[in-house]
């Protein structure tokens, strides 16, 4: 409930409501069940949505992702990263993903 955190600090939001909030953020990735786990109990995968939903948090978030593939290494290319964008867009106004040139490949054509 990591991700909670933020709307309650950022907005002095209830803990109920901001965890009523992640929930239902967490649901529309597909990862309602580990709402509870600590992150060394994450894959990869799940530890990069919760890094993407504590920074769509704030209201008008503009969003880094900064080499995502350091995060999620064993994946062949982008498309996980970009539904899990799709799943949350309406969460953030823009989101700029910067990685090293020889990492091209991985995102295909955008």
């Amino acid at each position: 409930m990591n991700i909670a955190l933020i709307p309650q600090y950022h907005e002095n939001m209830p803990r109920h409501q901001a965890e009523d909030i992640a929930r239902k953020a967490l649901q529309r990735l597909d990862l309602a069940h580990i709402a509870n786990k600590r992150n060394p109990s994450l894959t990869d995968e799940e530890r990069f949505c919760v890094f993407l939903l504590r920074a769509v948090m704030v209201k008008n978030a503009l969003v880094i992702i900064d080499r995502p593939f350091k995060i999620i290494p064993h994946l062949k290319d982008s498309a996980f990263i970009f539904q899990a964008l799709k799943k949350i867009d309406d969460f953030y106004i823009t989101c700029h993903i910067y990685d090293y040139q020889w990492m091209a490949e991985k995102y295909g054509e955008i």
